[in-house]
């Protein structure tokens, strides 16, 4: 964002680019995996809860940074890009706790700001949350958490009001360990008077690198055995230093990326210890994987046979894993059964795989594996994936960020060329698809889309033109408030 800009910072809600894929080319080199969005996003908002200037490497230049950067900027942060990948960030005032309501529907990071916003200036005006369209994602724990620790909340159309003389530390036990709910309950424990338990917390690796971030910041956190975290609010945080975990939903696509074709690709910056779910569900498929100096190796080891998986919270299998694992299984011999039981509508990508040439039966049932939430509720979560089949390619238009990868996949995949539209929804949160891709092999031509503007260098990393400058630092321009 430039100097003196406050312009909202929207994701763009009509593509740059289309691109055309070749398919039945094996990708071989290496690709380098970028900071997780998933951490990096709320990083970025924890940085809110100190006046000092935190400073954030590993940043990826994808559209979901910008936006984020964008309500910080609203916010009264001073965004400044040190290099391609480091930005610092310092809030010395909130100018204005009121987001605007052009972020209602965008994305799930608003609802994140209300422990911050309530700590600095004791209130705050948050749109609703929004996102990829995978199921109703309900915030009802993020506010019960919020409530139980003093914050006065009203619900309104399209936003959240919430205000505090002070919130205070509780033991809050979440009905299901929710990744958003717990993130929320530790941005708001970390300055709260008194210790705060989160009973039944979500452990992610993007969650733990949170509360890294946050005890460098001087804030007291314990991480227990049985998924209950402890924190004891501090007074004050203090700037700092962070380089992101790498993203671990991306190195699971260009694993199966590699596996898919049947090439051989290096991912620098994959951990296994983030991946042990995977791995062990790439083998039974007839995947492979070697620990290299600078990350990991990806191979197919023999025919890919069928298998059964169940997503599940961490330390289980990914729900943001399954897109492409399904691809992966349409060229496996035999019928497999993927339960998903994170979300209850994530299904819908296949309907475009089918006519593809992909054999995919959804159901209502909970299939392969133990009774979810979902059992009952006519909900098609789980999926028989029959295989091998042969992909043919077509015209596709992504309908969420992680489908976007498995069209990707399959047009690598398929026979003949593929046309893949929708990419504003891939390029929120993979970093240059085109240019990564290309660099592994893959037969990727960007076409402009007519009638859309040409985008800057780097642009098709997701880039937006208002957050593109390397050295922006937007003015505080309303109000003052204490730290």
């Amino acid at each position: 964002m430039g100097a003196n800009s406050t312009a909202v910072t929207a994701p763009a809600n009509s593509d740059r680019w289309l691109y055309r894929i070749g398919g039945g080319v094996p990708l071989h080199g290496s690709v380098e995996a970028s900071g997780a969005k998933n951490s990096v996003t709320k990083l970025l908002v924890a940085t809110l809860l100190t006046p000092q200037p935190c400073t954030l490497t590993r940043v990826p230049r994808i559209a979901e940074v910008d936006v984020v950067l964008g309500m910080l900027t609203e916010l009264g942060t001073e965004v400044q890009w040190l290099d391609e990948h480091t930005v610092r960030l310092t809030t010395e005032r909130i100018v204005d706790a009121s987001l605007s309501e052009a972020y209602s529907g965008v994305n799930r990071i608003p609802i994140l700001m209300m422990g911050p916003l309530l700590h600095r200036v004791g209130e705050a005006v948050i749109p609703l949350p929004g996102g990829c369209r995978i199921g109703k994602r309900p915030v009802d724990f993020h506010l019960a958490g919020l409530r139980a620790m003093g914050a006065e909340i009203v619900e309104q159309v399209r936003s959240v009001q919430v205000k505090t003389l002070g919130l205070r530390g509780t033991h809050v036990t979440l009905p299901f360990p929710s990744v958003g709910a717990t993130e929320n309950l530790l941005l708001a424990a970390v300055r709260a008077q008194g210790t705060t338990v989160i009973s039944n917390a979500a452990t992610e690796p993007e969650i733990i690198d949170l509360i890294l971030f946050l005890q460098q910041m001087g804030a007291l956190v314990a991480v227990e055995a049985d998924r209950t975290i402890v924190v004891q609010g501090v007074e004050r945080l203090r700037g700092a230093t962070h380089a992101p975990v790498h993203d671990r939903i991306e190195v699971a696509s260009f694993a199966a990326a590699a596996v898919a074709t049947g090439g051989r690709v290096e991912v620098i910056g994959a951990r296994q210890e983030h991946l042990m779910t995977f791995l062990n569900h790439l083998r039974r498929l007839g995947g492979e994987f070697e620990v290299t100096p600078r990350g990991m190796t990806f191979f197919r080891a023999r025919p890919l046979t069928a298998t059964h998986v169940q997503t599940d919270v961490h330390p289980g299998f990914m729900t943001d894993w399954q897109q492409p694992l399904v691809v992966l299984l349409t060229q496996a011999q035999g019928a497999s059964v993927v339960h998903e039981t994170i979300y209850e509508d994530r299904f819908g990508y296949t309907r475009q795989l089918a006519e593809m040439g992909a054999e995919i039966a959804l159901s209502t049932l909970c299939l392969g594996g133990k009774g979810c939430r979902f059992a009952s509720r006519d909900f098609e979560h789980s999926a028989v994936v029959s295989g091998p089949t042969p992909l043919t390619g077509i015209d596709l238009t992504i309908p969420d960020l992680r489908a976007g990868f498995a069209y990707v996949l399959a047009a690598l995949v398929a026979d003949g060329t593929s046309t893949i539209r929708g990419t504003r929804f891939l390029e929120r949160g993979y970093e240059d698809p085109v240019g990564k891709l290309r660099s592994i092999g893959a037969l990727v031509e960007p076409d402009l889309v007519p009638g859309a503007s040409p985008a800057p260098a780097g642009a098709q990393s997701g880039r937006s033109d208002e957050v593109s400058a390397r050295t922006g630092t937007p003015a505080r321009v309303r109000g003052s408030s204490a730290p």
